[in-house]
C-alpha cells in the first residue's frame, strides 16, 4: 500500500477556508441572503491565504498563512506589553520604570515621594550611596549655577548646572523643540540645539548652546564645508550663549549623525541646506582640521568669529592618547577652550548601529574622571569647565558627575520624558506615538508646546531642588566641595569602594607616595 503524503498546515488552512466559502456561498444562494455579508470576510481571508501560500519572502506566513500574523502583532506590541504588564519598577532599559516615573512626577509637579522603604537591594553589587553629614548645610537655588568662560572669553555665560542636552530639529518635532526652548526660557537654563542647526522653533526666548557637527549645518557652503560668514550670522544671535563643536557622541562615536529620509522635510532640509526627502549622513570626521593643533586653532577661530562667546567641544573618549594630544596642543598654542562636554557611551537619543551603541566609547564616569585628571596634570582645569552627558536623570545622578569633576551637565532623554516620551523605542522610525521624535503632523500636533514647556520647566526646577537638598544633607556648601571620597559603590558582598578609590586610584597612590616621602 502506498504511503500518502500528509497535507501541510498551509494546504489544510487553504482547503478549510475554500470549503467555508463554498458552503457559505451555497447557503446564501439557496435563500439565506444574510450570509452574503459573511462572504465579505471569508473571501478576503481566502485571497490572503492564497497570497501567503504563494509568496516566498516570509516562511512563517507561508506555513501559517493566517495565525502567522500574530507573530508580527506580538513583536510590534512587545515593548508596550513588557513595559505595562511585565516590568517591575527596577526593570526596563535603557531607563527603568522608577526612573521614568520620577521624571513624569517632577514634570507634572505632583507627589514625588516613595513609601515603605527602598526597593533597590543595598547588598547587590553596583549599589551606590552618598555619605550624609550630621551638620547639614543651607544653599540657595541660585548657587547651583556656574560661570563658563576663561580669560580668552569676552562673553562668559552664567549657566545652570542642569541643561537640555543636544537634540536636533529634524530628529525631534517642531512642537517638541518649541516646548523645550520655551521651558528653558521659563526656567533660565540652556537648550543645546544639537547638530541640526538653529530653526525658528529654537528661537522662543530660551538660551541656546549652538552645536556644530561634522555636517556644519547652519554654517556650511554649497559643498558642505565650513562657511565663516554663515557661522558668524548665527553665532551673533543674542539667543546663542555658547558654541559647542561636536567631535563625537556617545551613541555612535566616529560614525556621524543620521537623519532618516522620513524626517527630512522641506523645512528641515532648508535649515540644514541639504536635499529634502533624503537620508542625511553627517561625515564621521571634520573637514576643517585633522590634528589636535588644528582642532584648537579652529575653536579659537569660532571664538573670534562669535566675538568672544564661550567655545568648547563635545567628545566621547576613545583613544586616551588622542585627548592627551589635544591638551598638549592647548598648552603649546595657547588656544584654550572654555568648556569640554564629556559624553558617555551610554548616552544616545539618536539612531545608531547596534555595534556602535553597545560596544564603542568609554562610559561616562570613567571618561569624566580621565578627562579631569588629564586637565589637572596639564594645569588646564582652572581654565576649562566640564559638562557631563549620559543618563543623568535624578539629583543623585547630578551629584555623581559633579563629584567626578563636572561643573554642569546635560539631560536629553530626561527632557524627552518630561515632554511625554514613553520609551517606545521607535525614535528612528518617524512613528513616535507621542509626537516627540517625528515629523509626521498627525503625530506631533498632539504635543501641545504650552503644556509641555511647563513640564520641562517643572522637571528642571524639581531636579535642581532635589540636587540642592542632597547637597545640604551631605554638608556640601558649594559645587566644588562635592568630593568623590563621599560617594560609595558596593563592588561585591565584602568590598565597598569610594568613587575616589574607583576612579582616581592613581591620584591616591601618588598622594600616599608623597606622604611617605614627607615622613
Amino acid at each position: 500500500m502506498k504511503n500518502t503524503k500528509p497535507l501541510s498546515i498551509s494546504a489544510t488552512v487553504l482547503l478549510v477556508i475554500v470549503l467555508i466559502n463554498v458552503i457559505v456561498a451555497q447557503e446564501a444562494y439557496t435563500g439565506n441572503e444574510d450570509l452574503y455579508y459573511v462572504l465579505l470576510i471569508t473571501l478576503p481571508l481566502m485571497v490572503l491565504v492564497i497570497y501567503n501560500v504563494r509568496q516566498r519572502k516570509h516562511a512563517i506566513l507561508r506555513n501559517f498563512p493566517l495565525i502567522g500574523y500574530l507573530r508580527y502583532f506580538f513583536e510590534w506590541m512587545r515593548p508596550e506589553m513588557r513595559q505595562y504588564f511585565f516590568e517591575s519598577d527596577l526593570d526596563g532599559k535603557p531607563f527603568n520604570r522608577r526612573q521614568r516615573s520620577i521624571v513624569y512626577q517632577r514634570a507634572k509637579n505632583v507627589k514625588q515621594t516613595v513609601a515603605f522603604g527602598m526597593q533597590t537591594n543595598p547588598d547587590a553589587p553596583g549599589f551606590e550611596w552618598v555619605a550624609h553629614s550630621v551638620y547639614p548645610a543651607s544653599l540657595k537655588e541660585d548657587e547651583l549655577r556656574v560661570w563658563i568662560g576663561n580669560h580668552l572669553c569676552k562673553q562668559p555665560y552664567h549657566a545652570s548646572i542642569y541643561n537640555i542636552g543636544a537634540m536636533s530639529y529634524g530628529a525631534l518635532s517642531k512642537t517638541a523643540i518649541t516646548a523645550l526652548n520655551q521651558g528653558a526660557k521659563i526656567g533660565g537654563f540652556a537648550h543645546n540645539t544639537g547638530e541640526g542647526g538653529i530653526s525658528d522653533h529654537h528661537l522662543q526666548g530660551g538660551d541656546l548652546i549652538w552645536q556644530i557637527g561634522t555636517g556644519y549645518f547652519g554654517c556650511r557652503d554649497e559643498h558642505g564645508r565650513f562657511h565663516p560668514f554663515a557661522f558668524r550670522k548665527n553665532a551673533l544671535r543674542p539667543e546663542v550663549k555658547m558654541i559647542e563643536l561636536k567631535l563625537s557622541q556617545g551613541a555612535k562615536p566616529g560614525h556621524g549623525g543620521i537623519l532618516p529620509a522620513t524626517k527630512n522635510t522641506d523645512e528641515v532640509a532648508r535649515i540644514r541646506q541639504v536635499q529634502p526627502g533624503t537620508t542625511i549622513y553627517s561625515p564621521g570626521k571634520h573637514s576643517e582640521f585633522d590634528s589636535a593643533e588644528g582642532l584648537v586653532r579652529f575653536l579659537q577661530l569660532l571664538r573670534e568669529l562669535s566675538e568672544g562667546k564661550p567655545v568648547g567641544f563635545k567628545i566621547c573618549i576613545g583613544d586616551k592618547q588622542e585627548f592627551i594630544d589635544i591638551c598638549n596642543a592647548m598648552r603649546s598654542t595657547g588656544c584654550i577652550p572654555d568648556f569640554i562636554t564629556v559624553d558617555g557611551a551610554e548616552g544616545g537619543t539618536g539612531a545608531a548601529p547596534l555595534e556602535f551603541t553597545d560596544h564603542l566609547g568609554m562610559p561616562l564616569y570613567e571618561a569624566l574622571a580621565f578627562v579631569k585628571q588629564t586637565l589637572d596634570e596639564k594645569k588646564l582645569s582652572q581654565h576649562i569647565k566640564l559638562i557631563a552627558a549620559g543618563k543623568i536623570i535624578t539629583g543623585f545622578d547630578v551629584l555623581k558627575v559633579l563629584s567626578l569633576g563636572a561643573s554642569a551637565c546635560y539631560s536629553a532623554r530626561g527632557m524627552m520624558f518630561a515632554l511625554g516620551c514613553i520609551q517606545a523605542l521607535v525614535c528612528d522610525s518617524g512613528k513616535c506615538p507621542v509626537g516627540v521624535a517625528t515629523q509626521d503632523p498627525t503625530r506631533y500636533k498632539g504635543l501641545d508646546p504650552q503644556d509641555k514647556s511647563v513640564r520641562v520647566f517643572n522637571f528642571h526646577a524639581n531636579t535642581i531642588k532635589a540636587t540642592r537638598e542632597l547637597m545640604e544633607a551631605c554638608g556640601f556648601t558649594e559645587i566644588r566641595k562635592i568630593q568623590p571620597s563621599k560617594l560609595f559603590r558596593k563592588i561585591d558582598q565584602q568590598t565597598l569602594l569610594s568613587f575616589e578609590e574607583i576612579y582616581f586610584a592613581n591620584n591616591l597612590k601618588k598622594n600616599k607616595q608623597k606622604q611617605y616621602l614627607l615622613t
